[in-house]
């Protein structure tokens, strides 16, 4: 914002003449050109105060806008220059909302007798675009044009300033759509604004048009139209519009590099970025030297990769302050370079530079990529020594940084002892704990944090939808849900994470609901992904595939999340073809270096019978990690290749890949499937020792499993009952594979205990249903026609129904599901017919088609 000497001197080309020496003595004070001119007479007056509009200049520099306004009311005929001194006194004293209150007393008073001049325009548009306002803004536009001083060149650019900043693109909503930036407005107001609501396409622009009417423009006219271009996401114009105006004749300034700079960030053009800083410095130091173009020109070469010319730029800059060392650390933390970042903070220390808060957060922001505590420590203790300790920002940073090196003790430490917290405080560690896995937690802090006095706001809201799928919740989500539409609170983002939210929690209905309710221009490819990957998560196979099919018909690109959501679809579903062509697809997208990508297409190969795929495409994968060796061991494993699984496990252990508890389970259930207890047993029995990993239920049901098909069930038995009951869904799986084992080895006494460990489990009926008509199949095969009876007849009192099985197979592109009994199917007649057909030849050749 300009000073007041600045902006109060625009006003000597429309001052009235200074009185005359032949005014009255009497009279102290004098309107005079300038507001640092006093008229004094050279006699008697010379210790008389200033003129009235000095005072009142003098006033607001002062930082007393109440006392000019009481001296101001007590005028009986204020002109227009002192109305003009008023205004932009307001203005400079951060109160741009009383400046517009008191123009439009200006205009009511003395019965439209006062005329407003360029000046008084300019700078109530200068208000306009403070508090941006744009309904105001327009209407004082139209005082413009009825005024006839139109021509002014002051008011064309006061006009374009107000325009760009009433107005921005949001271009990742909504494509040529222009969103207002309202302040806080009474609902009313805010309707009426909200109806101001206007179209960016090639017929209105409304920066374009003011621009496109001026008949003399200057460089601050270009700066504002370069600048205008940037804020809306139109690089290429905003370069175009600097380069119209170097050739019509017209030096650019330092502000229209500064504004150029980021339209070169945008397109990512390093060769632009080297023209444009060689033509800043061929205009000599004053530009090549101006500390505002050399923070720009850094964060300009860091946008586009150039890291070490950004270097370059800095060092050649003599007087660095606190934004050039600033500029620098962020654009290594941009390209990733936070060691860099680090010792270029250190140096900064070290040559004792002018430092402020926003370094410190650069520091914080390195550390916290690096994830170093040690070094984070360090790094606290020296802010608490300095001045900036008990800065918010900097110990919301701090505790982010604690949060990211995995110590939630320091960090909630580092809250607690906060003597003053805001909102950003709150939401830091509130997501802090979210992140960490203490999604309770996080939800008191949210409950204590409204009754502090501070509302939810987005960011807030992100980590209530986080804490309701990390826990399955519908009910908080549903509650945020509705908070979000009573408070209206929209952020980008907004629909991702409510489709994820519901999907996580079961209640993919909703999820449906709320990506039927976004817009088709909405609809971003995250959108899109979310709602495969909350179908896929659902067992809705079809579904997601559908959902897929449908974004391709709307031209949206897949990415490698799509591709990575989409294909465990394939594999359930039987759908090989279409998973094939998924992986053509992402072979010449180069999607196949995903490891997520090729982890999917591993499951997906191996599941559908196709090991030797699977192969081929875990050998491409550039780098792998544990999710690719854990599916690739998994894929051995269910195809029953013990020895294969276990040497890929042996060889991950080589490569320097630290197996998780996945990969136990993986390699126990190969030992599993190929019979290999000894080495099953052996890499059970290390998981502590040797990999430092605490066996889980599923580990012991993977244990289980692979002593009862080896047919040592009293082990089995005893291990099942070790770990018990603690987890339902493992228990009953443990005992249900005991039970087939039972079956397979003729232990009817056994399979009889454990059907009554399978009743005494908290289970829905259905989920266990299979493993009692397992139990039935046993009776029968002994000829227990009374124990079948009973058993069957407990299944109906408790309200089991065993869930049919169904197969399916793939023809000419299509898949064919086939259920037990089932007449559905078009083709039933001819499928039942060949049946018949077949059943004669197995029986000619003395089969027994029940054994099939």
């Amino acid at each position: 914002m300009a000073t007041i000497s600045a902006l109060s001197g625009h006003l000597h080309a429309s001052s009235p003449p200074p009185p005359s020496p032949s005014c009255s003595s009497s009279c102290h004070y004098s309107l005079s050109n300038s507001p640092e001119e006093i008229s004094i007479p050279r006699d008697q007056f010379r210790n008389r105060t200033t003129t009235i509009r000095t005072r009142l200049s003098n006033l607001f520099r002062q930082r007393k806008p109440d006392v000019a306004r009481q001296v101001f009311d007590r005028l009986p005929n204020p002109s227009t220059v002192l109305w003009n001194t008023m205004i932009i006194g307001l203005i400079c004293n951060d109160m741009s909302q009383e400046a517009l209150e008191m123009y439009s007393r200006m205009k009511w008073s003395g019965e439209g007798l006062i005329k407003c001049d360029s000046y008084t325009y300019s700078s109530v548009l200068k208000a306009c675009a403070e508090e941006r306002q744009l309904r105001v803004g327009k209407a004082v536009h139209g005082h413009v044009l009825r005024s006839g001083i139109y021509g002014s060149t002051i008011v064309y650019n006061s006009l374009l300033n107000m325009y760009c900043c009433c107005c921005y693109v949001n271009n990742s909503s909504s494509r040529g759509k222009i969103v207002y930036l309202a302040p806080s407005l009474d609902p009313i107001n805010r309707l009426d604004y909200l109806g101001c609501c206007c179209y960016l396409n090639d017929g209105f622009d409304l920066v374009g048009r003011v621009f496109g009417m001026m008949k003399k423009r200057n460089a601050v006219a270009w700066n504002v139209m370069v600048s205008w271009y940037v804020k809306t996401g139109r690089f290429y114009k905003a370069v175009s519009c600097f380069k119209q105006m170097m050739r019509i004749g017209i030096k650019p300034t330092v502000v229209g590099f500064v504004n150029v700079f980021p339209a070169v960030s945008g397109l990512m053009d390093a060769e632009a970025a080297n023209v444009l800083y060689a033509l800043l410095i061929k205009f000599g130091d004053e530009y090549a030297g101006d500390l505002f173009a050399v923070s720009s020109a850094i964060s300009m070469f860091s946008a586009v990769g150039c890291v070490e010319v950004a270097r370059k730029v800095f060092d050649s800059c003599l007087g660095k302050n606190a934004k050039v060392w600033n500029t620098m650390m962020g654009g290594y933390l941009k390209c990733l370079c936070c060691v860099e970042a680090l010792e270029l903070f250190v140096e900064a220390l070290e040559c004792s530079a002018s430092l402020d808060d926003v370094t410190l957060v650069a520091a914080l922001t390195g550390v916290s990529q690096l994830q170093e505590l040690s070094i984070g420590k360090q790094l606290h203790t020296y802010i608490m020594k300095t001045s900036l300790g008990s800065s918010i920002n900097v110990l919301n940073t701090v505790i982010a940084m604690y949060s990211r090196c995995d110590s939630m003790e320091e960090s909630f430490k580092v809250f607690h002892e906060m003597k003053e917290r805001d909102a950003v405080s709150w939401n830091s560690i509130i997501t802090a704990l979210v992140q960490n896995g203490l999604d309770e937690e996080g939800l008191m802090l949210v409950n204590e944090m409204q009754k502090q006095g501070f509302q939810i706001d987005s960011v807030t809201a992100t980590a209530l939808l986080s804490v309701a799928s990390n826990l399955r919740s519908g009910s908080i989500g549903k509650q945020t849900h509705a908070y979000l539409i009573r408070h209206d609170i929209q952020f980008d983002g907004i629909n991702v994470y409510l489709i994820d939210m519901y999907a996580k929690s079961g209640l993919v209905e909703n999820s449906q609901k709320v990506f039927e309710r976004t817009t088709k221009d909405h609809r971003d490819l995250a959108t899109w992904n979310a709602m495969i990957s909350g179908n896929v998560q659902n067992g809705m196979f079809e579904e997601a595939i559908g959902v897929f099919l449908q974004m391709l018909k709307e031209s949206i690109t897949p990415d490698a999340v799509t591709i990575a959501s989409i294909v465990p679809a394939c594999s359930q579903i039987g759908g090989i073809t279409l998973g094939k062509q998924l992986h053509g697809f992402s072979i010449r997208c180069s999607f196949d270096g995903s490891v997520f990508v090729a982890s999917g297409l591993i499951d997906m190969y191996s599941k559908s019978g196709a090991i030797l795929s699977a192969e081929n495409v875990f050998s491409r994968i550039p780098d792998k990690n544990h999710v690719a060796y854990n599916n690739m061991i998994l894929a051995y494993a269910q195809h029953g290749m013990g020895y294969a699984a276990l040497s890929l496990f042996n060889s991950m252990q080589f490569s320097g890949v630290t197996p998780d508890p996945v990969t136990l389970v993986a390699a126990l259930s190969a030992c599993s499937y190929a019979g290999l207890v000894r080495e099953g047993l052996e890499i059970f029995h290390s998981m502590e020792t040797k990999y430092r990993i605490k066996p889980t239920a599923e580990h012991y049901c993977c244990v289980v499993d692979m002593l009862g098909r080896k047919g040592r069930l009293t082990e089995a038995f005893l291990l099942a009952e070790e770990f018990g009951c603690r987890e339902d869904g493992y228990a009953v799986r443990a005992w249900g594979s005991l039970l087939a084992a039972c079956k397979v080895h003729g232990r009817t006494d056994l399979a009889k205990t454990v059907a009554d460990k399978l009743l005494d489990q908290t289970a829905s009926g259905d989920s266990i249903s299979g493993y009692f008509g397992l139990m039935s199949n046993i009776y029968v095969n002994k000829g227990n026609r009374n124990a079948v009876n009973r058993l069957r007849k407990e299944m109906q009192d408790r309200g089991m129904k065993k869930e049919a099985g169904r197969s399916w197979i793939e023809v000419a592109g299509g898949v064919n599901v086939f259920v037990s009994k089932d007449k559905k199917h078009e083709k039933c007649k001819d499928i039942y017919k060949m049946l018949t057909t077949l059943t004669c030849v197995m029986k000619n050749d003395d089969c027994d088609p029940t054994e099939f």
